[in-house]
């Protein structure tokens, strides 16, 4: 499913598609908000939006065999809630 099949998803509970893809939208804003300012997401019964923050590494170029310094980084995460692994099981 991607964007546009989730706004009409949305909009068959009785929205219009522009209302549902504001929604949407807004949803991903403040999610995205919230990551950035290092908090998690908390969606009781879906799951958690969490930063997991990576340390700095010595990795390899698989072109050249080189050794290279990756450097730390931050990256979304999600954890399942147990109402959602419930519903898939």
């Amino acid at each position: 499913m991607n964007k546009s099949e989730l706004v009409e998803a949305i909009a068959s509970n009785g929205l219009s598609k522009s209302d549902a893809a504001k929604a949407l939208d807004a949803t991903i804003s403040a999610i995205t908000g919230s990551l950035k300012d290092g908090q998690s997401v908390t969606i009781v019964g879906f799951g958690t939006f969490m930063v997991r923050e990576s340390k700095a590494r010595m990795g390899r170029n698989p072109r050249t065999g080189e050794s290279i310094q990756i450097s730390a980084s931050k990256r979304p995460s999600f954890k399942a809630g147990k109402a959602l692994k419930d519903a898939l099981n």
